[in-house]
């Protein structure tokens, strides 16, 4: 299984995606800058890590979007390769247009970290399938956009397609339907505002993130 992290600037949870995708898979991933590195054709699973890509400046993942590397990251999408967008990578997947929605400030206006009580919506994708039985995960979150919204036809369409794969317990940032996470179409996207590369270990205060990278290394 071969891996690769784009790296933007501004990226600050890089090198915990790094981390995390070495120990699910016993390879380092390919660490790709933004402007002229390139992804390897033979990918198999494109992580976009959190942090705060060119600062946020204009809107959270919007210049991002507009990276060189982007034409890449859609070609292997068009490929049928695998995406994992976390936190400021979920808001740059859904500006790029690989998935439904965009991630807006949270409601309470405050930045929230901590950790989070998600529920198991789907257990049935290439992102999940570690959880099947589990009805509930912890999942650490650190965000200040990370209220996800869409309009009723689009929220009534991925949920009728089953494509919401986590839900917040207590929703603490007023997500429509309280939706963590969001799979594409054909199921080899998928972006999370939680953080699982920070709970891989314990030491981190739990190990429910493994799920996610367990889940992919099944099922590529």
């Amino acid at each position: 299984m071969k891996t690769a992290v784009i790296v933007f600037p501004g990226s600050n949870c890089d090198r915990d995606a790094q981390v995390a995708l070495k120990q699910a898979t016993g390879k380092a991933p390919a660490m790709v800058w933004h402007k002229d590195g390139t992804i390897p054709t033979d990918t198999d699973l494109v992580m976009v890590p959190g942090g705060f890509s060119y600062g946020d400046y204009l809107r959270t993942g919007a210049m991002a979007a507009n990276s060189p590397v982007i034409s890449q990251l859609h070609a292997h999408a068009e490929r049928g390769g695998y995406i994992l967008g976390v936190c400021n990578g979920f808001q740059i997947l859904c500006e790029t247009g690989l998935l439904p929605g965009a991630l807006m400030r949270n409601t309470s206006l405050h930045f929230v970290c901590k950790p989070q009580t998600l529920k198991i919506e789907s257990a049935n994708s290439a992102f999940t399938s570690a959880y099947a039985g589990t009805s509930e995960v912890t999942i650490p979150i650190a965000h200040h956009d990370g209220n996800y919204v869409a309009d009723e036809n689009t929220l009534d369409q991925i949920e009728g397609d089953g494509r919401i794969a986590f839900r917040y317990v207590d929703n603490p940032n007023g997500s429509a339907r309280d939706i963590a996470g969001v799979l594409s179409k054909n199921g080899r996207v998928m972006g999370m505002m939680p953080h699982p590369e920070r709970a891989i270990g314990g030491h981190e205060g739990g190990t429910d993130g493994l799920g996610v990278f367990e889940s992919l290394i099944g099922a590529i």
